[in-house]
């Protein structure tokens, strides 16, 4: 077979100018929508449409519409798919160099998003609100969020934040917040019970009388030390010689009444939040209760970042109403 025949008629492959060097892109270049840029510029550094929707905090529909709008332009296409992620193709590369060439032409700051201060306390953040401050920051990758924790009274005495969610009487929000704020809310009104997990109590067998409480350990979260309605619960505690363990851990309580046969004072609720925990209902006459309540700070409370808190909280206490009282 001779060196000069062919196997097949060969196409030769069209040759292709370099985007970044043709005038006609450098004209463009600079005149692209600086929202475009931004879009495009974030999804080529997070490889991940739904990653850089959550940093530009907009839905991955509206993002992927603005590059679509963004290759229209250019007339060419900028990302190609690989496995589960994006890459740059090679046309997406170059226009990638000649915005960085173009950064010091051109002004594209970085938003600053204001900080907001969540206060919260314990129980409530673990139990209720969590789950749902989770799914906001997942939607939201810029936002600026401080959370504190709030375990006694003293904590909420020096704490400064925007939005204050605490535990306080039924009738009163004192003792509240030290700053000026706005009308304390009702969330809702929880009921106290001795609980303990169901795999260590049998039904016929579960306690029904502070007297069947002496072969069990007692679990005391030293918070609840304090709380004037819990009275009759901390008598009780006190009164042992043995068979008590004291926490400052609300995680830790929970673990020990779940793993360690504990008998524990907890929120009514906690049966919605655990499957198997359940009260015992019937040991004390006088009821133990308590209300959440929440307020704003008067200083910024007509901000926009704070109002998005606020209905947050606002939406899953009245999602989660069939969890408490009144």
């Amino acid at each position: 077979m001779s060196f000069m025949e062919t196997t097949g008629r060969q196409i030769p492959a069209e040759y292709r100018l370099p985007l970044a060097t043709t005038p006609s892109w450098r004209a463009q270049a600079p005149a692209i929508d600086p929202q475009l840029v931004q879009a495009f510029m974030v999804s080529a550094r997070c490889g991940c449409f739904m990653q850089a929707a959550r940093s530009l905090n907009i839905k991955a529909t509206l993002l992927r519409k603005q590059l679509a709008q963004l290759e229209a332009q250019l007339q060419c296409s900028l990302f190609s798919h690989c496995d589960s992620s994006i890459a740059l193709s090679r046309e997406g590369l170059q226009l990638q160099a000649q915005l960085i060439a173009l950064a010091h032409e051109r002004d594209l700051p970085v938003i600053e998003q204001p900080l907001v201060r969540l206060a919260v306390a314990e129980s409530i953040l673990h139990d209720i609100l969590g789950r749902d401050l989770v799914a906001l920051l997942r939607r939201n990758a810029s936002v600026r969020l401080d959370i504190i924790t709030l375990d006694s009274e003293l904590t909420l005495q020096a704490v400064s934040a925007d939005v204050v969610v605490w535990l306080a009487g039924t009738e009163s929000p004192l003792p509240g917040p030290s700053f000026a704020v706005s009308e304390p809310r009702r969330l809702a009104r929880l009921d106290y019970q001795p609980h303990i997990a169901k795999r260590y109590s049998r039904t016929a067998s579960r306690p029904d009388s502070l007297d069947d409480l002496a072969d069990y350990l007692l679990v005391q979260w030293q918070s609840h030390c304090q709380v004037e309605s819990f009275v009759p619960w901390n008598a009780l505690v006190d009164q042992r010689l043995a068979g008590v363990v004291q926490l400052h851990s609300y995680e830790l309580l929970l673990e020990m009444i779940r793993c360690s046969a504990c008998i524990g004072l907890l929120p009514g609720y906690i049966s919605h939040f655990d499957r198997g925990l359940i009260a015992l209902p019937g040991l004390f006459g006088q009821p133990m209760q308590r209300q959440v309540w929440m307020a704003v700070n008067a200083q910024s409370e007509g901000e926009a970042q704070v109002q998005m808190i606020v209905e947050l909280i606002q939406n899953t206490f009245n999602e989660r109403r069939d969890w408490f009282l009144g």
